[in-house]
């Protein structure tokens, strides 16, 4: 069976990409082939914390003391 991709485990691909390709130690065709997976790999990561925040609710407080679900969004404060 083989191993779910995870995103921990496509950072970590990503970092050592990056660092392969900022020694600049590789070939250009090497490179080129790092820098399309690393494209693959920052999609796949950012899609997957698109995905996150969507399903991240926050639980409130509402004036009477009763818990509400109210969707995560950038913009909420404790203010609120």
């Amino acid at each position: 069976m083989a191993k779910k991709k995870t995103f921990e485990d496509s950072m970590t691909q990503l970092e050592k990409i990056v660092e392969d390709i900022e020694d600049g130690d590789l070939p250009l065709e090497t490179a080129l082939k790092k820098f399309e997976e690393g494209v693959r790999l920052s999609k796949y990561c950012s899609d997957k914390l698109d995905e996150t925040e969507k399903k991240v609710s926050l639980l409130l407080k509402d004036e009477n003391g009763n818990i509400r679900e109210k969707p995560f969004t950038v913009n909420n404060t404790d203010e609120e």
